[in-house]
C-alpha cells in the first residue's frame, strides 16, 4: 500500500508504515513545508497513495469542492492524540478496511466510518 503523511501528523508513523512493509512519503521530508492541501491531495492522487492527516480541510477539499483523491484517513484522535492511540487505530484501519482505502476514512478514538 502507498501513503502520503501530512506535516500535521506524528512523523513516526513514516517508520510505523514502513515497518509493515509499505510505501510511504511524508511533507516536509518528500514534498516541501507547507505544502498546501490541495497539492497533498493532487500529488497522493497522482502517485496513487493515500493520505494520512488531522487536517478537516480534506473533507471539504472532497466532498464539497469533489477534488479526485486516492483515498484520505482523517486522524480525528483529539487535540493531542499519542502515538500509541493513531497507530492502534491504523492497525484496526488496516486490519479492516485495507480493502477501502481509496475513500475517505474518518478514525475516531471509538469508531471508524467509511465515506464515499
Amino acid at each position: 500500500m502507498r501513503f502520503l503523511l501530512d506535516q500535521c501528523v506524528d512523523a513516526r508513523l513514516q517508520s510505523y508504515f514502513s515497518g509493515l512493509g509499505h510505501d510511504v512519503t511524508r511533507v516536509a521530508r518528500d514534498y516541501p513545508i507547507g505544502y498546501p492541501d490541495p497539492s497533498i491531495l493532487a500529488v497522493a492522487y497522482r502517485e496513487k497513495r493515500t493520505v494520512v492527516t488531522h487536517d478537516r480541510d480534506f473533507g471539504e477539499l472532497v466532498f464539497v469542492e469533489n477534488q479526485p483523491h486516492s483515498g484520505v484517513i482523517y486522524l480525528r484522535l483529539g487535540s493531542s492524540p499519542t502515538l500509541e492511540l493513531a497507530i492502534a487505530r491504523l492497525d484496526e484501519v488496516l486490519a479492516n478496511h485495507a480493502h477501502e482505502l481509496d475513500r475517505f476514512i474518518v478514525v475516531t478514538p471509538q469508531l471508524i466510518r467509511v465515506r464515499s
